[in-house]
């Protein structure tokens, strides 16, 4: 069978799933910190499928699969859930919500930082 090299963070019953089906693998356990740092990519990769669902219960399942990382980063990193409440309520105050529902076509440089990457 041909290779198909992921190089990535992979739930638990992945490698019985493969074997199930008549395939080979290799993993290996990561180190604390390559798991702190893959969790940290995982989240983006689950968040990534979201723009491309099709439908309420793909939309759950995708949905659940972010949750379960960013639940997983909470355990290992030890953030409580008020924690969290306390960081989203900061934000609210400092950015506010989405209930106006604005996007931004661009705005001039003031030195201002959202999450994404600068366009041209």
């Amino acid at each position: 069978m041909k290779k198909i090299h992921y190089n990535k963070l992979i739930r638990d019953r992945i490698p019985q799933k493969i074997a199930r089906s008549g395939g080979s693998f290799r993993v290996r356990a990561l180190r604390a910190t390559e798991f702190e740092q893959e969790l940290l990519k995982k989240v983006g990769e689950e968040a990534s499928a979201l723009p491309i669902v099709k439908g309420r219960q793909e939309l759950l399942d995708e949905l659940a699969d972010v949750l379960a990382v960013i639940d997983e980063i909470k355990r290992v990193k030890k953030i409580s859930a008020r924690e969290i409440a306390a960081a989203q309520k900061g934000n609210f105050k400092k950015k506010g919500g989405f209930k106006k529902r604005l996007y931004l076509y661009w705005s001039e440089d003031t030195g201002y930082r959202t999450n994404e990457r600068k366009g041209s």
